[in-house]
């Protein structure tokens, strides 16, 4: 088991990376709607155009950011879980200290 005050120097940092996601995950959302916006617009055949990019592509690229984003906030929660239940850095296959 971890000292207290460890406990609380890994929740703090945990609960600050935390907030660093949610942040991306808003962002990666307002881009999104904004390719989705631009594109309903937009009265180009973007999926010819030899000079940039393709909506679906850009779509395709934020939906992958924020699926990363997604992915950390649950990676989170876990720690936060096992902190909470006393197994942060312990072996989930063999019980010893990290």
């Amino acid at each position: 088991m971890l000292p207290a005050d460890a406990v609380a120097e890994l929740r703090a940092a945990l609960l600050a990376r935390r907030a660093e996601a949610e942040e991306r995950l808003g962002a990666h959302a307002r881009t999104f709607q904004d390719i989705v916006d631009a594109a309903a617009n937009a009265n180009a055949d973007d999926e010819h155009d030899p000079e940039g990019t393709t909506i679906a592509f850009e779509r395709s690229q934020v939906d992958a950011l924020a699926q990363s984003a997604h992915d950390t906030l649950d990676e989170i929660s876990a720690a936060l879980a096992r902190l909470d239940d006393g197994t942060y850095g312990v072996c989930e296959t063999c019980g010893q200290p990290v």
